[in-house]
Parts: structure tokens; C-alpha cells; sequence
């Protein structure tokens, strides 16, 4: 009996580049961006991170929208004709976005198994999960084995985040009201964690300066005695994304050099400009 084809996909919220995509084999399929009234997909020829951070300033309407179970499904078809007998799809968490939802109501409609995995994680730490499986496949593994994989090595990782402010997080229902209001009055600069698949608070400093600095030891801590992959990523923000980086580059074992890149335009346009955002995750399966 041949070999079962096994495809990956995940959504444009896993911050892939498109070369990335294209060298593991991965299908991104994209989330939307609504500005104004007119939609765009994330990536290449949508909306942009700089469309996204230009229509904040200007009080522009942003929202986004998941994929439909419809677009999945059709994703998932062309999969099929194309020969792959089983897909596994690595999405953001279920708990910031109705894609992981979207996913797995299309799954029950696709002619082949699809396993729906929730990395409870957002951004490069999805994207490393997706390229876990991808890889693991291509070295003979089942797609069971590749969904844990994936659970494993996003649950591996860690996403902190600085915000300038917290009323984007706070419009798009990513964080309450009472949340926002107290730290907007008392001018305090809230650092962020994804823990089980939610925004939570770790630390309150006063400036963006303390912030930088916070988020650099975090990213040592968490990186320990590992050899690592680490993503800073920002909205308008490349002087404190550089800044960052080049000092978390001094501190910890790298398997490759920090990728420095602007947040995707769907996650952006929930943090707002002035955003840092730093992934870090295990460069090698012995370390989950």
C-alpha cells in the first residue's frame, strides 16, 4: 500500500513567511481585514501591517473576520485533488479567534480525515507548530503523531507582548473594559503573556523603556539553557523591535538569527501601533 499524502495547514495568523510556507509545503489560508467597508485577506496583495497601523492613527474602522467553514472546506478540497489522503491543520487558539472553530466545522464535511489542532497560542509560535508537523511528516511520521507534535512543541513556546495601549486589545473584546480604563488612567504599560490560550497580565511598568527591558529577561528566562528559535515582531515599531532583538540575540543560544518582522496585519489590528511582541521556541524535539 503507497504512502498516505499528508498535508499541512494553518492560518495567516502563524506570522509564515511565504517562504517558509513554501518550503515546508504548508497552506496558509488567510483571515480578513476589514477597513472602513472594504475586506481584504492578510498577505501577500491584501491588507498590509502598514495599511493596518495607517488606518489607526487616522480613526480609521478596523475589525477582522475569520475564515468560513465554507473557505476551509474548499481549501480542503483542493487538497484532495491534488492527492493528499489526510490533512492536519494548525490553527491560532480557540479562545482569540473562531478560525480553530471555523477549522474543525469544515473538518466534519471534508472527504478526508482533517485533525484540528488549537495551539491555545497566537502568531510564530503557531507558525512553529505548523512547520513541527510539516517536517515530522516529511520524515515519515502519521498525522496523529504530527498533531501531538504540534500541541507539544506550541505549548513549548512562549509569546509575550508589550502594547503602548490597551484599547485596541479592549475593543476587540481581547481584554475588559475595567482592564483598559484602570491602566489607561493610571498610565501603566501592561506586559502580556498568552497562558492557555488567553491574554493575561504578568507585570505593570511605567515606561516603554522598563517594558523593553522586562521583555527581554523574560525571553532569556524562558529560553533557559536551550538552543532556540526567537521572533520579535512589532507594529510600527522597528527602533524598539531592533533594540530587542539585538540584545536577546547577546543572551541566548540561537539556532538561527532572530527573524525581525512586522506583525501580520490581522493581529495588529487588535494591539495597535507602538506594539513588541517577542516568541521564543524550542529549536529542537528533545527540549519539549
Amino acid at each position: 500500500m503507497p504512502d498516505r499524502r499528508i498535508a499541512v495547514v494553518t492560518d495567516s495568523t502563524s506570522s509564515l513567511t511565504a517562504e517558509e510556507a513554501a518550503e515546508h509545503g504548508i497552506v496558509v489560508i488567510p483571515l480578513q481585514v476589514i477597513i472602513g467597508a472594504t475586506s481584504y485577506d492578510e498577505g501577500v496583495g491584501g491588507a498590509s501591517p502598514q495599511m493596518v497601523a495607517e488606518a489607526l492613527k487616522n480613526f480609521t474602522p478596523v475589525s477582522t473576520s475569520k475564515p468560513t467553514p465554507t473557505g476551509m472546506l474548499e481549501a480542503y478540497q483542493r487538497l484532495v485533488d491534488e492527492g493528499y489522503d489526510e490533512i492536519v491543520a494548525v490553527h491560532i487558539s480557540g479562545e482569540m479567534s473562531g478560525t480553530f472553530d471555523s477549522a474543525r466545522v469544515a473538518a466534519r464535511d471534508a472527504p478526508v480525515p482533517v485533525h484540528v489542532v488549537d495551539t491555545r497560542q497566537v502568531g510564530p509560535a503557531v507558525g512553529y507548530a505548523a512547520i513541527a508537523a510539516a517536517e515530522a511528516i516529511a520524515a515519515g511520521a502519521s498525522g496523529e503523531d504530527a498533531v501531538e507534535l504540534a500541541r507539544s512543541w506550541a505549548e513549548a513556546s512562549t509569546t509575550l507582548f508589550y502594547v503602548d495601549t490597551l484599547e485596541y486589545l479592549r475593543r476587540g473584546g481581547r481584554v475588559g473594559s475595567a482592564a483598559a480604563f484602570i491602566g489607561g488612567a493610571l498610565a501603566v504599560k501592561p506586559l502580556l503573556r498568552i497562558e492557555d490560550g488567553s491574554i493575561v497580565s504578568f507585570e505593570k511598568v511605567r515606561t516603554a523603556g522598563k517594558a523593553l527591558g522586562r521583555l527581554e529577561d523574560k525571553a532569556v528566562e524562558a529560553a533557559g539553557d536551550r538552543r532556540v528559535h526567537v521572533v520579535v515582531a512589532h507594529l510600527s515599531s522597528p527602533d524598539r523591535a531592533h533594540q530587542l532583538a539585538s540584545k536577546i540575540s547577546a543572551r541566548v543560544d540561537l539556532a538561527a538569527p532572530i527573524r525581525n518582522a512586522e506583525l501580520g496585519a490581522v493581529l495588529g489590528a487588535h494591539v495597535g501601533p507602538g506594539m513588541v511582541a517577542v516568541c521564543v521556541s524550542p529549536a529542537d524535539r528533545a527540549d519539549l
